[in-house]
This record gives structure tokens, C-alpha cells and sequence, in this order.
């Protein structure tokens, strides 16, 4: 298996690695947690722990399919344990599996002296049960595929002498989930992977979870928001086109469907804002994709839909950075991204190419009426800069690889 340093991941969980907080990691099934818990592994043995000290348990492997109970899985931890002399490690892969874990994880932080890592593919893995539980004494951390700079280090050493331009391209249809690598990103295999990743997204973490009767829609559904990622659509809409499917169907139904798949990580919602009045819309959000290239494998068409993938690639590369988003109206123009993170704003504006002056005035016009201060960016595929009036435009390549934007 390809490793590599997850180092923008690791220094946020250094900090609380053998402390008595739990440490949760979740994202889109098969994103990479897993490998993290392999780097505070081998961080841990760096500090001269003993790997004898480490109990591991994947929970979707059959082996352990006995201790999906949070009783068996605690007694079974306590037995082990009593063999361990000092402090014991945990990592619970996939943890979601465990009926009740909660109980049982917050009765081995009681009992044991312990330092505990566990890993999930659901967002609500952390809500309702667990908070009462395990109140405040858990840190989450939200894991994604590749961003482009993490691509790059993998796609390197297979493609020394591609230049950077079909290095993006590859990323475009790719995208980042890990395990492509290990194939060589190869198309073929690369598609087949994605695929069957996609279905057992849809099968176990929306369907079984949310025990879900009318898989038909929910496909419809899934089809549609893939197809319409970064556009802005409401319910209603989703309804009216159902509709003409022959399909009716409830707004209400709609929204519960897609918050299940938002649960699975696999679409992020963004609100609207209403940038002169401060307040949210309350209709027709935005959606976009965990992995753009889980929609090249079963949609296809990232290269005629450019401008909505390179809004999803800046998108997810926002989130990984921590920041808080919303669409920003002013008047009658919008703005792609009103970014936030603890009080320091960012906008930033995404198109394909500047290719006519109606294109630039349209872009660099979103932030005619914004009068502050903040770093505001377009970015797009072209190769020279231009940018004016204060607002900075970027290369997307150069945008998604700079350390720091300001």
C-alpha cells in the first residue's frame, strides 16, 4: 500500500495525540483514514512506544464481526488489555458498525488507562448519542481525498516528465481517492475502483443506514445532484423534474434523501447569503462533491461541465483549509465562495477561462459592491495573470498548491 504523509492532517492531530481526548477521524469511505491511523502508529513507536502497546480493530473485517456489540467488543478490549503493561492504544476502524460503541468507548476512557483513535464514514457518527456521552471529551477531524498537492506527490514518481498542465488535467478525471495510486491511476481500473466505491457508498453507508425502501429515487436523486453539482437548485425544482420522470414525490423526501448522502459525505451543502442584509437564503442551495472524480466514473463529463469541477476542486480544497462557507448575492451578482475562518474572510471567485472582456468584467464585477478589506481572488485556468483593481487572479494550479492565500 502507497503511504504518504497526511502532514496537513497530522499537525492538527499531534497536538492531541496521549491525551485523554478521543480522537475521531471521519470522511467519504475509503478517503484515507484508515492510513491515518497508520501514521499516529508509526509517530507513536518515533516516540519509543512499543507496538505491543497498539490494539487495532477494523470493524468491516468478517474476523471481528463477533464484536459488534459494545458489550463483546469491551469485554474483549478489557481481556487484552490486562496482558498490556502501561499505557494501551486503540484504533477502532469503522466503528459505525458497533451497536451502542458509544457506551462501551466511554466506559474504556473511564476504566483504562488509554489514549483512543477511532475513524467513521458518517457525520453523524459525532451527533445526538455520542455528545451525551462522551460530552466535550472527543476532537474531531474531518478527512478528505487528495487535494491537488497531495495528488501530485503520488502522481510524480509514475509521471516524471508529464508538465504540470497534464498533471491537472489527470486530476481533473481522477480525483483524489487515495487507492488509485496503488493502480497507477490507470483509466480503466481507476473507473472500475470509483465505481464500486460510489455503489458501496450508496448501499452501505445511505441505504442500510437509513434503512431506505425506494432505492429508485434515491438513485434519481443522487443522479441528479451529481449532475448538477455548484448549481444552484432547490427541492421544488428536484420535485418538478421527478415529476416529469413520472415520479411524484414530496420536497420534504427530497431534502431527507440528500441530507443522507450529505451524512455520508458524499455531497457538502453551501448555503446562500445575502452579503448586504447578513442573512441566509433560505431556498436553492448549492451542492458539490466529496470526490469529482467518483462523478468522471459514474456520470462522466467533467470535461464538458470544466467550470463546475474546477468549483468543486476549490471548493473541497476551502474545506481542507478549515474555512466556512457561503454564495455570497450582492444586488444581482454572486459570489462562489465567502470563505471564513475564525473572523478572517476570504472570497474567492472561480471560472474556466477569461477568454472574453465580458467574461473578466462578469467575474471581477461580482466584487464591485464589496467594500472591505479581505483578499479577494479569481482564479482560472489561464496562464497570465490578470489581475486588477486590488482583486488578484490566480492560476487554479497555483491557487490550490500556494501554502497561504493573502
Amino acid at each position: 500500500m502507497i503511504m504518504i504523509k497526511r502532514e496537513m492532517y497530522m499537525k492538527r492531530i499531534r497536538p492531541f495525540i496521549g491525551t485523554e481526548l478521543i480522537k475521531v477521524m471521519t470522511g467519504i469511505r475509503r478517503c484515507g483514514k484508515s492510513v491515518m491511523l497508520e501514521l499516529i502508529k508509526e509517530e507513536l513507536v518515533e516516540f519509543g512506544i512499543s507496538s505491543a502497546q497498539f490494539i487495532s480493530i477494523n470493524f468491516e473485517d468478517l474476523n471481528f464481526s463477533h464484536l459488534q456489540t459494545a458489550k463483546s467488543l469491551h469485554d474483549e478490549i478489557i481481556k487484552r488489555a490486562a496482558e498490556i503493561n502501561g499505557k494501551v492504544y486503540l484504533f477502532f476502524d469503522e466503528i459505525q458498525e458497533v451497536k451502542d460503541w458509544e457506551k462501551c468507548i466511554n466506559s474504556l476512557r473511564v476504566s483504562l488507562d488509554c489514549d483512543i483513535y477511532i475513524t467513521g464514514s458518517n457525520a453523524k457518527l459525532l451527533s445526538g448519542e455520542l455528545s451525551t456521552y462522551l460530552g466535550g471529551r472527543f476532537v474531531e477531524f474531518v478527512i478528505y481525498p487528495f487535494s491537488f498537492a497531495e495528488f501530485l506527490e503520488l502522481y510524480r514518481p509514475i509521471a516524471p516528465d508529464e508538465p504540470i498542465q497534464k498533471c491537472f488535467q489527470k486530476y481533473l478525471l481522477s480525483g483524489g481517492m487515495p487507492y488509485l495510486a496503488n493502480i497507477r491511476y490507470e483509466d480503466a481500473p481507476s473507473k472500475l475502483y470509483l465505481h464500486d466505491l460510489f455503489n458501496s457508498v450508496q448501499l452501505k453507508d445511505i441505504v442500510k443506514r437509513n434503512k431506505i425502501r425506494d432505492v429508485d429515487l434515491l438513485e434519481r436523486i443522487i443522479a441528479y445532484v451529481i449532475a448538477n453539482v455548484g448549481t444552484t437548485f432547490s427541492a421544488t425544482s428536484l420535485a418538478k423534474f421527478l415529476k416529469n420522470e413520472k415520479r411524484t414525490v414530496a420536497p420534504e423526501t427530497i431534502l431527507n434523501y440528500i441530507k443522507y448522502c450529505c451524512d455520508a459525505y458524499l455531497f457538502y451543502q453551501v448555503k446562500r447569503e445575502d452579503l448586504q442584509g447578513k442573512q441566509i437564503l433560505a431556498s436553492n442551495e448549492k451542492y458539490y462533491i466529496a470526490d469529482h472524480g467518483i462523478r468522471e466514473a459514474v456520470f462522466g463529463g467533467n470535461m464538458r461541465d470544466i467550470n463546475l469541477i474546477l468549483e468543486n476542486i476549490v471548493y473541497l480544497e476551502l474545506l481542507r483549509r478549515d474555512y466556512k462557507m457561503t454564495v455570497g448575492r450582492t444586488g444581482d451578482k454572486e459570489i462562489d465562495f465567502v470563505c471564513d475562518k475564525s473572523g478572517e474572510k476570504l472570497y474567492v471567485q472561480v471560472a474556466y477561462l477569461l477568454a472574453s472582456d465580458e467574461t473578466v468584467q462578469r467575474e471581477f464585477g461580482a466584487y464591485d459592491n464589496i467594500r472591505d478589506n479581505y483578499p479577494k481572488y479569481v482564479v482560472s485556468l489561464d496562464e497570465f495573470d490578470m489581475s486588477r483593481n486590488g482583486i488578484k487572479h490566480r492560476n487554479i494550479r497555483d491557487f490550490l498548491l500556494a501554502e497561504e492565500w493573502n
